[in-house]
């Protein structure tokens, strides 16, 4: 009667309404069917021939998911009861088995899956040669199989749920309690391959391991070292917590171990301690180095904080902290301190000293308000830290002779006309002198250029409606100190603060074939200190001057016009008969004169004279009392000249080598050859100034020469001063050159002698290196040598595997390579001396002798001092999981040294063993 009863409940599920008292039975009845029939069929007896069913087709599959919701009686919204807790359903997902073979065991309820092998439910995927699913205890084991010809085991388990991947040779898991016990298992996470013999799962978020080893090596099935640890908690993307632990390296146990072990594993930022690396330092003694705490405040900020300490009391602490926000903006900040002790307290050669440095950058996404802009680049400090520093890791900017800075904020109204304007702080510091020029603050502003009589429709025609200006408003406030008393109260004395107004006037029209235009400026300048200076008698009775300085308002006003009228000419040669090599050259020549003039500005001047009015000096002094005010005091001599330009570039066609192509190819014989003088009207001699030449001349598509030269008319005396005669008149030539100059400097490298003619617009110099060595004041090449900044993470380049090769992993046919030249020289004959002041030749560049070996440097030599200068050689070495590297500077003051070797990954990147010997420090 009980299972007519059952079988009447189902009849009711299908032809009416199902009602509340016979879920719980209906919904297990119909699991069941559903699970047996996604499974397999049951067997009949072995005297009953099997009959053939078909497989169900995917369709019918999908019919067999059973929506839970579907078979819970509809409530009545308006209705709640806090007392009723509404049951989670028993099958929550689809419960997909596939398999080569099946094989159900009605009798011990237990179902088999042979070959290929697969079980989908949820989240939760595994797959294995063998699955045996016990439905007693809800346990299922998968194994791999034998292959009967090769008797290699095959078809391991792979169990994944959600991103967690486990590979193990075979795993047992119950799914009612949801634990696992794996045997010789490999899983990913993160940098981490993890290898165990035994592995529990307790719950979907913590393994329990014995005799596991983990690793970051790239090659999990033969890593070159990893950590081996009897046991071990493991929390996938979180942590690794261990017992005594010990690195192994090629298979080979080594000294390093610890009683417990904590490996974060995350793929957030966390904070955490820094480990400090240690040695000994020639003038410091004994030292731990870059230690300290890493903050990771949240994702736009982080703050690391770093010191340093000597055994002779030496000691030095930085502060660095990277911010972005995406479309926003993005910077960092660095700030370091050193107290330097040299020697030992007693010795003759003890010293002690502070040294500091402000290192700061902000960039804003031009995308974030195209109408204002926020930059910063701080470069501020001890003038003499970079050759004293600690932990100088840019041997660059020990060259560096000036140090600057610059913090701005523009914003632009819009409108007709458009206004500007500009707040800013400029910095700059002479190394060698220790002067320190600070702007602080200046502002400029501008208002866009207005056409007052262009008319409001067409094109501005004429010398009236081409007529424009402008207006241009700067404040500035200038502080000179000295390094010792930079912000200190001494800084601000002596500071100096002015406005000056500018109005400029121009128009310009055509004339023919000339273009011509016209220019006028007027300038108003207001100060708020001047200067008065009273002729004296000092102690050894001679006349002099005594400047004192007031305070007040006080403005003058100025202007200058000028005009100019150039036109541009043709010259072309084409090949008649289509033989040669050059098929047409054309000659551009662009020739200038123009007119300025300076009035003369004496209403500004006074006569030197003394307290009582008395004129001491045997011939008449004059001062301005804005002589030494910001702008400086306007012009006192009346100046009026005429300057002529000549502007050249020289162009050819050239037939193709390659017969297929039939239009010739454009090239450059000369960029540029400029000729530029000037006639002074007004003057009384001397009125011709020297021409001064100008060339850029191709010798390759990626190198240019670059010359200059200065030509004097005039000739020298025997004093080697200029005197208002000819040269060509004094026996001499037409023109005397007093001074020349040439420059070279190009990049070179494998990828130039390879690539096609459709590649010659790719240009190796434009890479910039991202690092502190621009904001530094650095180059961009690395002729002086690449910044050693280990605290940074080492990135491996990922290369497509396409691109490489069998043959090329093997046997390395192409070496890449680098190599930069800079050739500069300097001639100077001003009075006679011929000869050549500078000339140096500077070369870098590196070389890949194998996919993992690298070897560079840079060098050079001065032929006008007959020295080798600034020489580095650096080595590196990739050891796939570990990275090793030397550098070395050899000879010169900066003498040094640097070796590091170190695991690449970053969860890893305090193990680590570096040495260095510092430079001697520049007192």
């Amino acid at each position: 009667m009980a299972f007519q009863k059952q079988d009447y409940s189902v009849t009711k599920l299908l032809i009416r309404r199902l009602y509340h008292p016979l879920r719980t039975l209906l919904f297990f009845t119909v699991f069941l069917t559903a699970l047996n029939y996604s499974w397999s069929q049951e067997l009949p007896s072995s005297n009953t021939p099997i009959p053939v069913k078909e497989e169900p087709k995917p369709e019918e599959e999908k019919e067999l998911k059973v929506n839970a919701e579907d078979l819970i009686k509809p409530q009545d919204s308006t209705k709640q009861d806090s007392t009723v807790t509404e049951k989670k359903p028993f099958l929550e997902y689809k419960l997909v088995s596939k398999a080569s073979r099946k094989r159900i065991d009605r009798r011990n309820n237990i179902i088999t899956l042979y070959d290929n092998a697969i079980i989908e439910y949820g989240d939760t995927k595994l797959e294995a040669g063998k699955i045996v699913i016990d439905n007693n205890t809800g346990d299922v084991f998968a194994y791999g199989i034998v292959n009967d010809s090769t008797q290699a085991y095959e078809q391991k388990p792979v169990f994944t749920q959600g991103t967690n991947v486990v590979e193990p040779d075979s795993i047992i898991f119950n799914k009612d309690s949801k634990k696992a016990l794996t045997y010789n298992s490999r899983t990913t996470q993160g940098e981490f391959n993890v290898f165990a013999e035994t592995t529990k799962k307790v719950n979907d978020s913590v393994f329990y391991m014995k005799r596991a080893r983990f690793t970051t090596s790239s090659n999990p099935d033969n890593p070159e070292y990893y950590f081996l640890a009897q046991k071990i908690k493991f929390v996938p993307k979180k942590k690794i917590v261990t017992g005594l632990v010990n690195m192994w390296i090629a298979d080979v146990p080594t000294p390093i171990g610890l009683p417990f072990a904590y490996f974060p594993m995350t793929e957030e930022r966390k904070s955490g301690v820094i480990v400090p690396s240690f040695g000994n330092n020639v003038n410091q003694g004994y030292f731990l180095q870059n230690g300290g705490y890493y903050f990771a405040i949240n994702d736009y900020v982080d703050l690391t904080v770093l010191g340093d300490y000597f055994t002779n009391g030496s000691y030095g602490f930085r502060i660095e902290s990277s911010y972005a926000k995406r479309y926003s903006f993005n910077g960092n900040f660095r700030f370091s301190y050193e107290n330097q002790v040299q020697s030992e307290r007693g010795f003759s050669d003890f010293r002690k000293s502070t040294i500091y440095n402000i290192n700061w950058q902000h960039s804003q996404d031009p995308k974030a308000n195209p109408d204002s802009r926020f930059s910063a680049s701080v470069n501020l400090g001890s003038s003499r830290f970079y050759s004293n520093s600690f932990n100088q890791i840019n041997q660059a900017a020990t060259l560096n002779n000036n140090f600057s800075s610059s913090i701005n904020y523009s914003k632009t109204f819009q409108g007709e006309p458009q206004v500007n304007f500009n707040i800013g702080v400029t910095h700059s510091q002479l190394v060698q002198t220790g002067e320190v020029t600070m702007n602080l603050p200046n502002f400029q502003g501008s208002v866009s250029r207005v056409f007052p009589f262009a008319p409001k429709f067409g094109a501005k025609k004429g010398i009236i409606e081409n007529i424009n200006l402008q207006y241009n408003v700067r404040a500035e406030n200038r502080i000179t100190t000295t390094d010792e008393d930079f912000l200190s109260d001494r800084m601000f004395e002596g500071a100096q603060s002015g406005i000056r107004h500018t109005i400029p006037v121009a128009t310009n029209f055509k004339v023919g074939p000339f273009s011509v235009s016209a220019n006028a400026n007027y300038e108003e300048t207001w100060v708020f200190q001047t200067t008065k200076t009273t002729a004296v008698i000092n102690d050894q009775g001679l006349a002099t001057t005594e400047i004192d300085t007031l305070s007040g308002f006080d403005s003058y006003r100025t202007y200058r016009y000028g005009a100019s009228v150039g036109t541009t000419i043709y010259g072309l040669w084409e090949n008649s008969n289509k033989k040669g090599k050059y098929q047409a050259i054309r000659h551009t020549i662009r020739p200038n004169i123009s007119y300025s003039a300076n009035p003369s500005f004496d209403q500004y001047y006074d006569r030197v004279l003394t307290e009582s009015g008395q004129d001491i000096f045997p011939e008449e002094r004059f001062a301005s009392r804005f002589d030494r005010t910001l702008f400086g005091a306007p012009g006192r001599n009346f100046s009026s000249s005429i300057g002529i330009g000549v502007q050249n570039n020289l162009e050819a066609k050239v037939r193709e080598r390659d017969t297929t192509k039939t239009e010739p190819r454009k090239v450059q014989l000369i960029k540029s050859l400029n000729f530029q003088t000037a006639y002074n009207l007004a003057g009384d001699s001397l009125q011709w100034s020297p021409i001064n030449m100008s060339a850029v001349i191709p010798i390759t598509k990626k190198i240019d020469l670059n010359l200059n030269a200065n030509l004097d008319p005039y000739a020298l005396d025997a004093n080697n001063r200029r005197v208002d005669e000819f040269n060509i008149n004094n026996g001499g030539s037409l023109f005397r050159l007093t001074n020349a100059g040439a420059r070279l400097n190009f990049t070179l490298s494998d990828k130039d002698f390879t690539r096609s003619e459709d590649d010659e617009e790719d240009d190796l110099g434009d890479e910039k290196v991202e690092n502190r060595s621009l904001s530094q004041g650095g180059r961009e090449d690395d002729l002086f040598g690449k910044p050693l900044d280990y605290a940074e993470n080492y990135k491996n380049k990922k290369q497509d595997p396409e691109e490489v090769n069998v043959d090329e992993k093997r046997y390395r046919f192409k070496i890449p390579w680098r190599l930069n030249i800079a050739y500069t020289m300097t001639y100077n004959n001003a009075e006679r001396q011929n000869e050549i002041n500078r000339q140096s030749l500077m070369v870098s560049g590196d070389v890949e002798l194998s996919p993992r070996w690298s070897v560079g440097g840079n060098t050079g030599y001065d032929f006008a001092n007959n020295g080798i200068s600034f020489t580095t050689l650096r080595f590196n070495r990739d050891l796939e999981s570990f990275r090793m590297s030397f550098n070395w500077t050899p000879i010169g003051p900066n003498q040094s040294w640097f070796f590091f070797i170190g695991i690449k990954a970053s969860a890893l990147s305090d193990i680590k063993w570096d040495q260095r010997r510092q430079p001697d420090p520049q007192f």
